[in-house]
């Protein structure tokens, strides 16, 4: 499991990780990734843990999911099953458990300011971070840099990978709403959505 483990995880966390898993019999599957999710964690009918969490080559989101998922197993078996997936259980062991982890020796010094912040009040997902989601972003692979709905202009129009098309509207608080061009149907976007730009009004 060290290994296959050590590609995706900053040098200095792989120890402890490694100590976490053993010490609640986690089974660790590294999968392809998935839209919806980072990562998961089920408890089987025969008693395992399931975590699965989706190969990257950005180590520091690698490692958030993967305390996120552990924590998801160490606050269910701590206060039962009955609460809730991201109440404040959850929150609590999600920040105990990485408390060890936000210092340079695994963090770049420009996103530990943004992770103490985050973990203040954590999330059940950091990609609702926007300003944590967009740092993050730097430490993905170098490729052609993506588009994100809140550079687009009012109006533009966009398509999401899975093919569909929107229509930018205006902001409503955080999120931007984006009538969906096939539908009329009204959704609300993140700010660092990534979308294709088609044109623009």
């Amino acid at each position: 499991m060290e290994a296959a483990l050590a590609p995706y995880i900053p040098e200095r966390a792989l120890g402890p990780c490694m100590e976490l898993i053993r010490t609640h019999g986690v089974h660790l599957k590294i999968v392809r990734s998935r839209q919806t999710r980072h990562g998961d964690y089920r408890r089987l009918p025969d008693g395992r843990h399931l975590i699965t969490v989706n190969a990257t080559a950005n180590p520091y989101r690698f490692l958030i999911t993967l305390i996120h998922e552990i924590a998801h197993l160490v606050a269910f078996e701590r206060y039962g099953y009955r609460i809730k997936p991201h109440g404040v259980q959850w929150k609590k062991t999600f920040q105990h458990l990485m408390l060890p982890f936000l210092r340079p020796e695994v963090f770049p010094q420009g996103l530990l300011p943004l992770l103490a912040a985050h973990f203040r009040n954590p999330r059940a997902s950091s990609s609702t971070d926007t300003r944590l989601s967009l740092a993050l972003k730097a430490y993905d692979p170098t490729t052609e840099r993506p588009q994100f709905v809140f550079e687009l202009p009012a109006g533009a129009v966009f398509r999401l990978q899975n093919g569909r098309v929107f229509r930018k509207g205006e902001r409503k608080i955080k999120r931007y709403q984006c009538m969906e061009v096939a539908t009329g149907k009204l959704y609300l976007f993140q700010p660092h959505a990534e979308v294709e730009l088609l044109k623009e009004a």
